[in-house]
This record gives structure tokens, sequence and C-alpha cells, in this order.
């Protein structure tokens, strides 16, 4: 069965999470992840059960609002943020919940932080992917803003998930980030990039990250993730330009792991 090529409600920005479904079924992805942000319905359980239902597209992953800029979604605290965002993962039917690491001043939150994933994923039996970060630099300088650490390999966590921007950004070949994560990858934000330090989200393709071999091997060894398209469009000039470029990379998609549409 080939793996599901699903959208990112993120990559049809600044355009809402109803025309992410709308486009995801006009241009045929397997489902949706819906980041949690500071659109109103994309923390609205009931109305993204209706726009699954009306466009017949399942949700298939929540990332929950844990970025820089949604330090305010759902409140301040990050632990009931991510209760709630695999909560709402649970009854949108969607077994994969997104989780970025602490930023590194969140040192309460850092600490137990392993812990704390594995306890929230057992009670509401969903799994949390930890995504790969990487580190900050600026004035020729690189820090680590990230706790326990921007490379989620190194740690105790059950299940993880490759960005390949992010790979990009660190300076990792996203094959070989993939190799290392092993059985624990179970989910991918399928971008690319060119190792730019403002993570660039670029089309698949369109970067110097392998993302074609990535998707062989991981077709090879017959993975049962979803990879998910996590691009920016900010610069298409309107609807059409973006439905464009996310059918581009959907095909992208499908030509790397010779399969077809699983929905």
């Amino acid at each position: 069965m080939p793996m599901a090529v699903t959208l990112s409600t993120a990559s049809v920005y600044p355009q809402g999470v109803a025309d992410a479904f709308e486009m995801a079924a006009r241009i045929g992805y397997d489902g949706v992840e819906v980041m949690v942000w500071t659109d109103p319905v994309s923390q609205d359980e009931d109305a993204i059960a209706e726009l699954s239902d009306h466009f017949g597209v399942p949700v298939t992953s929540v990332h929950a609002p844990t970025l820089l800029l949604t330090q305010r979604v759902w409140g301040k605290e990050p632990w009931p943020k991510v209760e709630r965002a695999a909560q709402m993962a649970k009854r949108l039917g969607a077994r994969t919940v997104v989780v970025h690491p602490p930023f590194r001043w969140q040192k309460d939150y850092a600490t137990g932080f392993e812990a704390g994933v594995r306890r929230i994923a057992q009670a509401e039996g969903v799994t949390l992917a930890v995504e790969n970060m990487y580190p900050w630099r600026a004035g020729g300088r690189e820090f680590a803003a990230y706790l326990p650490g921007w490379d989620p390999c190194e740690l105790d966590y059950d299940a993880l998930l490759l960005d390949v921007s992010h790979a990009a950004t660190s300076g990792l070949s996203c094959l070989e980030l993939a190799q290392r994560m092993g059985d624990r990858l179970v989910h991918l934000h399928l971008t690319d990039g060119n190792g730019s330090p403002k993570d660039e989200h670029l089309l698949p393709g369109q970067g110097s990250q392998p993302v074609a071999e990535l998707l062989a091997y991981l077709a090879a060894k017959d993975w049962q993730g979803d990879a998910c398209v996590e691009v920016t469009t900010r610069r298409s000039r309107g609807p059409d330009e973006r439905r464009a470029a996310l059918a581009a990379a959907l095909a992208f998609a499908r030509e790397h792991l010779g399969g077809v549409a699983v929905r």
C-alpha cells in the first residue's frame, strides 16, 4: 500500500483552513494536517470535522501550537496545548500529533519533556511525533534554541518527525537523517531547502536536499507513515498559482513514491 501524501493547512497560508480542505480535495491529496494557528477555524474541532465531512478529506494529523508564533494560542502553558492537540486528534480520527521540542527559555516544560510526551501519547491513544529542528544562527554565530536539544535522534522519544527544510537548515542530509531515525520515524514534512538559516520550506525538488532519494528509500522500506506537504506558498500570485504549486508537490511525491492515491 503506498504511503499517504497529505497537505498541511500551513501550505495554503495566507489562505485559511477551509481553503486547505478545498484544495486537498480538488488536487487529490489523501488527507490534511491541521496546523493549530491563530486562525480561529484551526482551533475549532467541530468546524474542522464539518470541513472534513464536506470535502471528503480526512484529518490525518494535528500540529500542536508549540511554535514561536503560537505561544498564546490555547493559553500560555505548553503542556495543556499538547494535551488539547492530542484530544483533538483523537476525536477527529487523526493518528499523529506533531510536537516541537521546548525552547530553551521553557525550562520547566523541558524538564521531563521526553516522559511527558510519552505519557500524553499513552493516555490519548495517539502518536506524538517530535520534530527535528535546527540550531539558530545570528551574526555568524550559532546557538542552541531548544531543550533538551534540536536533534531528536539523540533523545528518548518513541516517535519522530523528519522535516526536510529543517534538515537543510541544520546542514544535514534528509536521507541520512531518516536512516538515523530508523523505525522511530513515523511522519514526514515533505518540503525542501538549500541550507539557508531562514528555514525555506521550498517545494520538494526545488532545493538541494535528496528528497527524491528519501521518498524512494521510504517506499522501498514499505514505510507506513504520512508524507505531509508543508511548504511556503506566500509568494504565489493568488489561489490558482498556489493550487498549481501544491499540485506539483503532490505529483513529485507520487512520482518518487511510485504509488497512487490511497484515499
